[in-house]
């Protein structure tokens, strides 16, 4: 336990001095929910704007920090020698992945604060109540895990370039088949089917469902994140590798 702890708050540690990153990873967000809930680029079921959008942006909020910083951060680290300084340590795999993810939870925790205040002063009125604020949690908690999971998993394995590459372009094409910031029904059938079978869409339509729209979230949605949680960092210690 105290290798984990020690780790854990080494990375927090180290995410609260990249000021310019904490800026850049709270900013790109909060412009893009100041853009697309003032402007009319896409479609919105509900009928005022930011009721979907500040959902959606908070879905790729955990997915950004989540998969590609944690990613390229971790790939890079691995690239100059500082993970296998680790190996040697009592750390282990299993601690360092917990504590990575744990990490990108405070980032996650300050991302989410902002963009609500900021939602709230452009009229946001989240719906759920109390109840729908846990599920709300619960929900950002494993589609975070899952995220990290897969990050960690193209850490681990690939060169720092090739990672680079990867995990930027995962990210595109979840977000492109999530639901986050264009309506599911207004994509192809064939599509709607894939969105609740992916971290960023199952993620994405559980915030839609309670935030926007006071409903609970799907068993679907429930199930998708949970097995994303489970498997995905499971997978991510099974191969990760330290050089």
């Amino acid at each position: 336990m105290k290798p984990w702890w020690a780790q854990t708050r080494a990375e927090i540690e180290m995410t609260l001095r990249r000021g310019e990153t904490l800026l850049l990873t709270i900013g790109i967000p909060v412009l893009l929910l100041v853009f697309f809930s003032i402007s009319k680029v896409t479609t919105s079921p509900t009928p005022h704007r930011v009721d979907f959008i500040a959902p959606g942006v908070l879905a790729l909020c955990i997915m950004s920090t989540s998969l590609v910083a944690l990613s390229i951060s971790t790939g890079f680290e691995r690239s100059y020698g500082v993970l296998r300084r680790l190996h040697v340590t009592p750390l282990g795999t299993r601690r360092l992945i917990g504590a990575k993810i744990a990490g990108v939870l405070v980032t996650e925790v300050i991302q989410v604060v902002v963009l609500s205040l900021v939602a709230i002063l452009l009229q946001w009125h989240p719906r759920g109540g109390f109840s729908g604020g846990l599920e709300v949690a619960v929900l950002m908690i494993l589609g975070s895990a899952g995220f990290a999971g897969i990050g960690l998993l193209l850490a681990g394995r690939l060169k720092a370039e090739v990672n680079l590459a990867a995990s930027n372009g995962l990210y595109l094409i979840l977000l492109l088949v999530s639901g986050i910031v264009v309506p599911i029904d207004s994509m192809p059938q064939f599509i709607q089917r894939l969105v609740v079978a992916t971290p960023s869409g199952a993620l994405a339509e559980g915030l839609h469902r309670v935030l926007g729209l006071g409903l609970q979230p799907t068993v679907g949605d429930w199930i998708s994140v949970s097995l994303w949680a489970l498997l995905a960092p499971l997978l991510a210690v099974r191969t990760f590798r330290f050089d």
